[in-house]
This record gives C-alpha cells, sequence and structure tokens, in this order.
C-alpha cells in the first residue's frame, strides 16, 4: 500500500475491497469535511478517480456527510500554494441532500419512544419547549433531551418526569460546553459569507446586502431559515442564544460588573439600575469596547448590550432573544426567578434612523406588543443613536413612562 502514496492509497485500498466482495458496496464517509487542506483535496480526487471502475473494482455509491455542500468547500492546497475552488476533485456530486428538522409528530413520537422504554414521561410545558427550542433540528432535539434525561442526575430518577425547569437548565449546559456541533456552528460565524447574512438579521434590519448564494450556504449551514412567508431568521432559539453569546463571550468575561449590585434583599433584578449603569458605561467607554467585536461592528453596541445583560442575568436568570430580518428592532425577554415565580422584563432595541419620536412612538408600541405576548412586568426600550459627530449628551436621555397603557421606560444611548 505505501507504493501507492498519500495521493493513491485510498483509491488503491478501496479498489481492493470491492473487488474482493462481488456485492455492489455503498460505503459513508461521516464528517468529510473536518478533513481540511491537502488530505481533504486527496479524498476527493481519489473518489473522482476511481468512478469508472465501479462497481466491479470501486465502490457502487459514496455518501459524503458533512454540515457543508461539495460545492461550498473552499480548499488550501499547500503543495500547490493556491486556493482550489473547483475543478475535477468536485465533480463527484450527483445528488445533494439535506437531513431535514424534525416534524412536531417525529419529535413527539421519539419523546414517546423514551417514556415507552424508561417509564419516565415530559410534562405538558417540557414538550413545548423541546418543540419550539430545538425548532425539530436533530441534533439538538437529540442532544437536548439526553442531557435532560440522562446526563443531569434528576433527570436519570425514572419516577420524576421531565419538566420545563430540566429542559432550560439543560438548554443552557449544551450552550455552555460548547459541544462540537455548537463549537463549529460558532466558529462559521467567522466566515464573512455567513457575516453578510447573520448581521442584518441581528440588527432587524429592513434588508439584507448579500448573494443568493451566501444565503443558500447559510441555510444549508442549517443556521438561518427562511419561512415561504417571511425574511430569513436564525433557524432555531437556541442558535438564536448561541449567536449572540459566542460574539460576546469575551466582551462578557471582562465587563467591569458584578451581579450583586442589581439584585436586592428581597431577591429581586432591579432592572432600571441595571440600565442606568450600562447607559453610563456606554456613554463613556462604546467606542473603544464596540471595537472588541471585530467585523461585527455593525451589530457591536446591541452585543454589548446583551453581554452586559448576560453578565448579571447568568446569576440566577436567563434571556430569550427574538431577531429577524425586516423588524427593525431586537427583542429582549429577561426571566428572573423571585420568591417561587417568573418574573419577566423586555428591553427591546432599536437604532435611530426615522427621526427620534418617530422611532420611540414605534418602540413603544412594539415593546407593549411584545411584553402582552410574554406577559412582562415592565418594558424598556432603548434607542441606539449612531449619528456621527452628534453631541454624546445629546444622545443619553432616559424617559420616564407616559400616556396611557402599559408603561414603557425609553432610554437614549
Amino acid at each position: 500500500m505505501s507504493s501507492a502514496g498519500p495521493g493513491g492509497a485510498l483509491s488503491v485500498t478501496l479498489s481492493r475491497w470491492a473487488a474482493a466482495d462481488r456485492t455492489p458496496l455503498v460505503l459513508l464517509i461521516d464528517e468529510i469535511d473536518a478533513l481540511v487542506g491537502d488530505t481533504l483535496l486527496s479524498v476527493l480526487r481519489q473518489l473522482r478517480s476511481g468512478y469508472d471502475q465501479r462497481p466491479a473494482a470501486f465502490p457502487h455509491s459514496i455518501v459524503l456527510c458533512g454540515v457543508r455542500d461539495v460545492r461550498d468547500y473552499r480548499i488550501y492546497s499547500t503543495a500547490e500554494n493556491r486556493l482550489v475552488l473547483g475543478g475535477s476533485a468536485f465533480n463527484i456530486k450527483a445528488k445533494s441532500l439535506r437531513l431535514g428538522d424534525f416534524s412536531e409528530p417525529e419529535v413527539r413520537a421519539l419523546l414517546a419512544q423514551h417514556t415507552a422504554a424508561t417509564g419516565q414521561g415530559f410534562t405538558a410545558e417540557a414538550v413545548r419547549l423541546i418543540l419550539t427550542r430545538t425548532a425539530g433540528q436533530p441534533w439538538l432535539v437529540n442532544a437536548l433531551c439526553r442531557e435532560a434525561c440522562f446526563d443531569d442526575e434528576v433527570g436519570r430518577d425514572r419516577a420524576r418526569p421531565i419538566t420545563a425547569e430540566a429542559i432550560v437548565a439543560a438548554q443552557e449546559r449544551l450552550i455552555l460546553r460548547r459541544d462540537t456541533h455548537i463549537d463549529d456552528l460558532a466558529h462559521k460565524l467567522r466566515e464573512e459569507r455567513v457575516r453578510r447574512v447573520v448581521e442584518p438579521i441581528l440588527t432587524g434590519a429592513a434588508e439584507i446586502a448579500c448573494s443568493d448564494e451566501d444565503l443558500a450556504y447559510v441555510r444549508d449551514l442549517g443556521l438561518v431559515a427562511q419561512p415561504d412567508d417571511g425574511p430569513p431568521r436564525i433557524a432555531n432559539p437556541i442558535y438564536a442564544e448561541v449567536v449572540p453569546r459566542h460574539l460576546n463571550y469575551a466582551v462578557q468575561e471582562t465587563l467591569p460588573q458584578q451581579m450583586v449590585w442589581y439584585v436586592d434583599a428581597d431577591e429581586r433584578l432591579d432592572v432600571e439600575a441595571l440600565l442606568a449603569a450600562f447607559q453610563e458605561f456606554f456613554r463613556e467607554h462604546s467606542e473603544h469596547w464596540v471595537q472588541r467585536f471585530e467585523q461585527y461592528h455593525e451589530v457591536g453596541p446591541q452585543l454589548l448590550l446583551q453581554a452586559h445583560l448576560q453578565r448579571v442575568v447568568n446569576g440566577g436568570g436567563r434571556i430569550e432573544r427574538e431577531y429577524a430580518l425586516g423588524r427593525g428592532r431586537t427583542d429582549l425577554l429577561i426571566v428572573w426567578p423571585q420568591g417561587g415565580r417568573e418574573r419577566r422584563y423586555v428591553v427591546e432595541r432599536k437604532v435611530l434612523r426615522k427621526g427620534l419620536q418617530r422611532t420611540i412612538a414605534e418602540g413603544v408600541e412594539q415593546t407593549r406588543s411584545y411584553m402582552d405576548r410574554c406577559g412582562a412586568e415592565a418594558g424598556h426600550l432603548i434607542v441606539f443613536d449612531r449619528t456621527p459627530d452628534r453631541p454624546c449628551a445629546d444622545k443619553i436621555f432616559r424617559r420616564a413612562p407616559a400616556g396611557a397603557g402599559v408603561p414603557v421606560t425609553v432610554w437614549g444611548m
């Protein structure tokens, strides 16, 4: 085999294997895109070279499994000192198939199999959370349920049903642990063609300046979904947590704040004080800190806000996020446990584009609508004014709730 060399060893092995068995071979190679550079290029070329020998002396069919289509491979060849984007090595694809998300009946059937095998059930709220948080993404469904049912000590007690609280805790552990699937997804955010799609979604921009190829690539990754009747959005709520928390992790870890500053003796989270502190911090340091978000400068202020909130809320609560292209805003929901119940606070973020009064009027109405949907007791609207050369003093303000309707405090930054 050594005589075949690194550029032919795989091809020779597959030829000998096929010749030794008269039954046509079907070969599946999982995580093919974990190979990089000249190694991946060599594998593709050897698979292509054996095509005309099949089925007698080469596998009849080969399935390459990975998170990207072969057409999206961009391989830097050290041997050739160039980036290889096409050619015969890539001309091996007969068809691309994407594993779709589980439907609701399929998720329920999977959970029913666990119940039938172990006797352990799921509460109705736990099932709802599994469905909504994963949006049926196969790896997330399985990983979330495994974390709650097997890796958690309480979850291994089959006499106890899996509750909504167990699912929320399992989600947080998955995100913090950054298993390979989530880590790979996070690393894709560094790619420029991914940023061109993701950043406008995070800002709620009215439109997106990317090519159809960029959008197709990010959809194939499973990072973004696009309903038939709507604009692109982050594919599911767990990914919606992973994206900003990955982008702002380094900033979050170095922000100068402590949870104890914002939690009173009754364990109540003082959201007013939390936002006032952020406003002061933003006024003094935003220009410097926003630059830490590398190529995601446009969404830098929003990421800085989320890093500030996450650093505090990590002490006992959680943040839920909603954003999509064309929304013109980012909806944040702070969920904080106190006295055996959950207290909910909405923080909505808008960028000043249409004039201050119009932006505030639209934002207050949107904040109230979101508060009504999620049962929040208080709402806060943050308006980021990114107008160059405008004095900082004109951008910074706080307006107490006024007028009829649910009270919403407006913060200018």
